[in-house]
């Protein structure tokens, strides 16, 4: 039941401007924005492409708050994004300004799943944030059918298309999704997608008729220089030098986001640049408190792998830099477009030396896809390390660490990566990186025992926790999270160190799930190995002819690419800086 407060509330929100200004303090929408908002409440399904930074989660989440108003019976959006950091920020965000909203996502404990979704079908919640892979748990999709779902918003839309340059199986299942929901609009939301991408983002998410709404991916502020350089590092250097402010510094992977941090460092001791790595391989506090660290200012320069940055609210970051270049042009649009998000002069620079980047680029076609034959060992030979027999495993999840399969089964690691991947796409298996295990506990000694061991205070007050959390922790190791996750690591490692209990602390890895039994043989169709092989070799070639070229204006190209073929010079860029002056 509602109380007179909550109605009281929602009377104000009777207009979008009105809800703009009530729950986001706002009194203008940005560009495009109203209109996105507009077709959602008209019940159509709508897909708005806008630039990274543009305002997306206001289109959906203005909507919900006013159809919330209209009909309480229906007041839910049911948001899918693909990451949990960005779901975690923005469900702090909403309840921040007193708005409901949860998240479901991997490793939350079923307790905790359920009562989100009770809060979401009795409670008066207006966002239930969950992953794509979500669907396809009955359980999930049962409960979903009975939620008042008024908006389904897909985030990072272009990943439901084969053609786009981040697809992932788990989204077709959207449209299995919107059976369940009959009526309920879709609002589709993405910063980057070619013109084939738009069509195949509106077939399989089911629209009955075309509606793209868009906004011109042109950014008066943003300033795109090519720098070729032989040494990346003293170039570095002398941009961090030369343009003050927060910077960003993208790196293919972990290992050279370290040794680049120390290097930045070291270079800048004399002028104290404060810099720090990021990638998925920290554990989940440190990654926190170093996100925060430059959010704040308090560090001025991280060095990252794409992991970070995606939905992190910072307007004021004046200069991010490509150390490696990225796959395609929408990978680099995207990264690149979270320099100078509040309007002033920012400059997204990229560094290129051509031969060397030319033949790391070409041999990143092979690494991302290896010989089927190769694809089929690597199924086999983790079927065989996880002890999958044949005609078994369908359902069973691991948690994969790939240095340990790749040592054990003599495999090279980024093409054993790929090939997961791939077989992935193909429908073998369920394999997602990254993926954090909580930790593990069980009590070895009888509860009637435990006197013997002359406990510190601490540690017997954590037992009695764990003893009255987890039923089982005596038999089984139980998957336990607790709020004060140092301390909480310190007072197990001392029980274990007793005997008292078996730990395996919190780590992270990847995490496999058949979803298939382990067969004899495998097939890779051409839709999912031949034909993305050509298109991925197509789009690898679009950044080099970017970082390559010096004729066109840098916006210009990358406004083309997109489909925007009547942009003018920028009069910014490297290029048309060097450009002669018109007659």
């Amino acid at each position: 039941m509602y109380n007179s407060l909550f109605f009281c509330i929602f009377a104000l929100a009777m207009t979008p401007q009105e809800a703009l200004h009530t729950y986001f303090r706002y009194d203008d929408f940005r560009p495009l924005q109203e209109e996105i908002i507009g077709s959602v409440l008209s019940g159509r399904d709508t897909l708005a492409l806008m630039p990274t930074g543009g305002g997306k989660s206001i289109c959906f989440q203005i909507p919900t708050l006013v159809m919330a108003h209209d009909n309480p019976e229906r007041r839910l959006c049911l948001v899918i994004t693909p990451l949990i950091a960005l779901m975690k920020d923005q469900v702090e965000n909403l309840q921040a300004r007193g708005i409901h909203a949860a998240a479901v996502y991997t490793g939350m404990s079923y307790d905790r799943q359920r009562v989100a979704l009770d809060n979401c079908q009795y409670g008066p919640y207006h966002f239930l944030y969950c992953s794509p892979e979500r669907l396809e748990s009955e359980d999930f999709r049962r409960r979903l059918a009975q939620l008042p779902v008024c908006l389904i918003a897909v985030d990072e839309a272009h990943c439901i298309s084969q053609w786009g340059y981040d697809f992932r199986p788990s989204y077709l299942h959207i449209a299995a999704i919107r059976k369940l929901l009959p009526g309920v609009p879709v609002l589709a939301l993405t910063a980057t997608a070619t013109p084939e991408t738009i069509e195949d983002i509106q077939a399989k998410l089911g629209f009955s008729t075309p509606n793209v709404l868009r906004r011109s991916f042109h950014r008066d502020n943003l300033q795109y220089i090519v720098r070729r350089t032989d040494n990346k590092p003293e170039q570095i250097a002398h941009i961090l030098s030369r343009v003050p402010g927060s910077a960003i510094i993208y790196v293919r992977n972990r290992k050279r986001a370290e040794e680049l941090s120390e290097a930045i460092t070291a270079m800048g001791s004399a002028s104290a640049i404060s810099c720090d790595f990021y990638h998925a391989g920290l554990p989940t506090q440190e990654r926190h408190a170093r996100q925060e660290a430059w959010k704040e200012g308090r560090t001025r320069v991280i060095v990252a792998t794409n992991a970070f940055g995606m939905g992190i609210d910072k307007p004021d970051v004046r200069l991010v830099i490509h150390y490696d270049l990225p796959s395609c042009i929408e990978s680099y649009y995207q990264e690149a477009g979270r320099a100078g998000r509040d309007g002033l002069t920012a400059y997204a620079v990229l560094l290129f030396n051509e031969q060397e980047d030319k033949a790391k680029m070409r041999k990143r076609v092979g690494d991302s896809y290896p010989p089927k034959e190769f694809v089929e060992k690597v199924y086999h030979n983790t079927c065989d390390f996880l002890q999958v027999g044949a005609g078994s495993g369908w359902g069973h999840s691991f948690t994969l660490h790939m240095d340990q399969l790749c040592r054990v089964m003599h495999l090279p690691v980024l093409q054993t990566y790929s090939a997961l991947h791939l077989l992935s796409q193909a429908g073998y298996i369920f394999f997602e990186e990254e993926h954090e295990t909580l930790p593990r506990v069980r009590i070895n000694v009888p509860r009637h025992s435990l006197g013997e061991y002359n406990l510190s205070r601490e540690q017997a007050e954590m037992l009695d926790l764990l003893m009255r959390r987890y039923a089982g922790i005596f038999t089984d190791l139980q998957y336990v999270r607790e709020a004060d996750e140092q301390t909480t690591h310190r007072l197990l490692v001392s029980l274990a160190q007793r005997g008292v209990i078996t730990y395996i602390p919190r780590s992270v890895g990847s995490r496999l799930t058949f979803t298939r039994e382990r067969e004899a043989e495998i097939y890779l169709s051409p839709s999912v190995y031949d034909e993305r092989q050509l298109r991925y070799a197509e789009k690898i070639k679009s950044m080099l002819e970017y970082a390559g070229q010096t004729q066109f204006c840098r916006e210009q190209v990358l406004l083309g690419y997109f489909g925007e073929t009547n942009a003018v010079p920028c009069g910014h860029c490297d290029v048309c800086r060097e450009m002669p002056p018109m007659p």
